[in-house]
């Protein structure tokens, strides 16, 4: 087994159990990529057996922090059925739902989805990749499914020095059947949506959002919101949401054609009247300014944008750009109304984008009150050793009503 040796104080981290092993932590070694590594204090002292990465500012990723485990097939299957299980545990309302979350399973870099009867992976770093025959082998057994697709077309492998793959893993076609559908059909709570695992975002669809969207359809019937704002909707879940929810008119604004499709086609799916709709192709901060000159307003808004700072070194600008967009949000609530807003930046954290909204508020002239704090699916776990697995966060504003304290007349919201 090859070995790294770490420089003087660079073992904190992995002492703490955290998975990441950067390059300018190591004074010695290497390995080819994916191949397991000894890791070592600058002492000599075992810390991890990690997969190592020469391409990548992440040059190793831990599997395993105990000296006398074996990183074998038999490690790694173990670990996917133990993910697996995990999900058991949860009320998931829904066929569609995270089964490997990376780091958060001790299996870095790699991410699995299940759309009813398909598997879907995303292998984005060099040890899943050197795994990937014995990793796609376990998750089926684990399953008991019978197909799954890789979309491992994520930007991130060009970091690892890995190139894009997509396609069949298992499953495929053979001879002169027919390919396997991949336009799917989901169930989330009490509504279906559909997505394309071949084309859609992420692994074919934001599953992450699956509780805040169900939470949105609560506070629309308990508020009884009868016009809604869905800012960057992608293919409509929250717009299906409001609707559910019993909002009498939803506008939604994405700038993707085949996205706003998708999202009319899943209103209709759900027996919706396309008429208590609007779908705009267009850009949504100069949406938002064309509202505010209108003099239009709404009951709630929703803005969930796409990742503006993927690391810490693009948070000042995404900064700017998340406090323009609920400034803007914010001018368009009615007094009484609530903005549901999100980061999906893995540079921005929590308490930075509580102070950006806050600033916001201010720059817009609105008082509100953080009524509540939203994350994740629970399927998508943050473990207490890895920080970084806290990528989505969310807030619910309530812009204060004048003449009111800020909640006399928003009551609670159920469960």
């Amino acid at each position: 087994m090859k070995t790294i040796r770490l420089r003087e104080g660079k073992e904190r981290s992995l002492l703490r159990l955290h998975p990441w092993i950067f390059d300018s932590a190591i004074a010695r070694g290497g390995a080819d990529a994916g191949e397991t590594v000894r890791v070592e204090s600058s002492s000599g002292q075992f810390l991890a057996w990690a997969a190592f990465s020469p391409s990548s500012r992440i040059r190793a990723r831990a599997w395993s922090f105990t000296e006398a485990q074996r990183i074998d097939a038999a490690f790694l299957s173990a670990l996917i059925g133990r993910a697996i299980r995990t999900r058991a545990c949860f009320d998931i309302q829904s066929d569609g739902l995270r089964l490997v979350h990376g780091e958060s399973d001790g299996l870095p870099g790699l991410i699995v989805d299940r759309y009813a009867d398909t598997l879907v992976a995303q292998f984005t770093s060099c040890g899943v990749e050197r795994w990937k025959d014995v990793i796609a082998d376990a998750l089926l057994r684990e399953t008991g499914l019978s197909r799954l697709y890789e979309r491992s077309d994520a930007s991130v492998r060009g970091l690892e020095g890995l190139p894009e793959a997509t396609g069949w893993l298992r499953g495929g076609p053979a001879g002169d059947a027919p390919a396997p559908p991949t336009e799917l059909t989901i169930r989330e709570h009490d509504w279906r949506l559909t997505l394309d695992i071949t084309t859609g975002h992420k692994t074919g669809f934001y599953l992450d959002q699956r509780d805040s969207r169900q939470r949105f359809a609560v506070h629309t019937r308990h508020r009884k919101f009868q016009h809604v704002l869905n800012c960057f909707c992608y293919t409509g879940g929250f717009t299906v949401a409001a609707l559910a929810g019993g909002a009498a008119h939803v506008t939604s604004i994405d700038s993707s054609g085949p996205a706003l499709e998708r999202a009319r086609a899943n209103v209709a799916l759900n027996g919706f009247d396309t008429a208590r709709t609007t779908f705009l192709d267009a850009d949504v901060n100069a949406s938002l300014r064309g509202f505010i000159e209108a003099g239009k307003t709404f009951d709630a808004i929703i803005l969930d944008p796409p990742k503006f700072a993927p690391t810490a070194a693009h948070a000042d600008r995404a900064a700017r750009a998340y406090k323009d967009i609920n400034r803007l949000a914010l001018k368009l609530l009615v007094p009484g109304g609530e903005l549901f807003t999100y980061s999906c930046s893995g540079g921005i954290s929590a308490d930075l984008f509580h102070k950006i909204v806050a600033s916001a508020g201010i720059d817009a002239g609105v008082e509100g009150c953080i009524s509540e704090r939203l994350q994740g699916a629970p399927d998508h776990p943050m473990t207490i050793h890895f920080p970084e697995g806290e990528y989505l966060k969310g807030l619910v504003v309530v812009k204060k009503p004048e003449g009111t304290g800020l909640l006399n007349e928003i009551g609670t919201i159920p469960a």
